[in-house]
C-alpha cells in the first residue's frame, strides 16, 4: 500500500525528471544553434553543459539540480536573510575542453572548504572511491572557479537539498568537459536515498554528464542511485546548511532560488 507521502515524494520526483528532460531538450536546440552560429562567422563555440538536477539534480537530481517554476506560483512571505553580503570580487567564465589530467594522490584525505556568506561549510572529499571527481573539484577551485558564484536552488519538497557549482547562476552553466559517474554503490546509499550530510554531483539525467554542478543534502532524500557521491559535511557545515534551508526558497512551491543570499566567496581545496 502505498501511503500518501511516499506518493508526494513519487510525484515530485517524477516532476524533477520532466523538467530535467525539457532543460536537456532545450540545452540541446542551443548547442544546435551555436554550432550554426559559429560556422557562419568562423569562430569556435563551445556550448556550457548544463548541470542540473533530476529531481535536483540534474544540472544535481541534489540531484539537484535552476529553479522552474511556473511565475503565478503563489510565494511565501520571505524570512529574513541569514546570510551576510558577499565579498567583493567577479565571477570567472574561464572553460576548458578536456577533464583536468589526474593530479591528485588517490590515497590522501582532501577537504573542501566553502568560505560562504552564510558560513563555512567543510567537506570530506572520497578521494579514493570518486577520484576524477575530486580531481576535477581540486583542479576547478585552484583556478578560482567556484569563487563569488551563488547557490542557485534549493529544494524543500520531495527532496532537500541546496544547488551549487554553476557560475552563471541559472542552471545551466559549466566548466565545459564532463567527468565519469563514480561511488554510485557508496556504502551510505541505502534503499536509493542519499542521507543528510551527502555532497553529490548534478548532471544532465544522462550518465557520465557531470561537471561543476553538485548539491548539498540536508535531510534524507530519496533518489536514485545517478549521482556521484563524493564528500560528507562536517556536524559545523550542516548547521549552516540547515540555517540556509529554514530561509526557505523563493517560489513558496518547494524548488526555487534560497531565500538566503548564498554565495560562496571563496571555494579551498586542501590535501591532509
Amino acid at each position: 500500500m502505498v501511503t500518501q507521502e511516499q506518493r508526494k515524494r513519487q510525484l515530485a520526483r517524477e516532476k524533477f525528471l520532466r523538467q530535467q528532460q525539457r532543460r536537456t531538450a532545450a540545452r540541446r536546440k542551443a548547442r544546435v544553434r551555436n554550432s550554426v552560429i559559429a560556422s557562419v562567422l568562423g569562430v569556435v563555440v563551445i556550448g556550457s553543459l548544463a548541470l542540473y538536477t533530476t529531481g535536483v539534480l540534474k544540472d544535481d537530481d541534489k540531484t539537484n539540480a535552476s529553479a522552474e517554476t511556473s511565475p503565478s506560483a503563489a510565494a511565501t512571505s520571505k524570512a529574513p536573510d541569514p546570510c551576510e553580503k558577499a565579498a567583493a570580487g567577479k565571477v570567472k567564465t574561464e572553460t576548458w575542453k578536456k577533464e583536468p589530467t589526474m593530479s591528485i594522490d588517490k590515497s590522501a584525505k582532501y577537504t573542501l572548504d566553502l568560505a560562504t556568506t552564510c558560513g563555512e561549510i567543510d567537506i570530506a572529499l572520497k578521494a579514493s572511491a570518486a577520484p576524477h571527481t575530486v580531481n576535477s573539484f581540486d583542479f576547478l577551485a585552484g583556478k578560482g572557479y567556484f569563487d563569488h558564484t551563488k547557490c542557485h536552488r534549493l529544494t524543500t519538497s520531495g527532496i532537500y537539498v541546496l544547488q551549487c557549482g554553476d557560475p552563471t547562476g541559472s542552471g545551466s552553466g559549466g566548466p565545459g568537459y564532463t567527468i565519469p559517474d563514480e561511488n554510485l554503490k557508496d556504502k551510505s546509499l541505502k534503499s536509493n536515498v542519499y542521507p543528510a550530510g551527502t555532497v553529490a554531483m548534478a548532471n544532465t539525467g544522462q550518465a557520465h554528464t557531470g561537471g561543476s554542478q553538485f548539491f548539498l543534502v540536508y535531510q534524507d532524500s530519496q533518489l536514485p542511485p545517478s549521482y556521484t557521491p563524493f564528500g560528507t559535511i562536517s556536524e559545523a557545515g550542516m548547521k549552516v546548511l540547515k540555517k540556509i534551508a529554514a530561509a526557505g526558497e523563493s517560489t513558496g512551491a518547494g524548488d526555487g532560488a534560497p531565500n538566503a543570499t548564498v554565495v560562496i566567496n571563496k571555494a579551498t581545496v586542501t590535501k591532509s
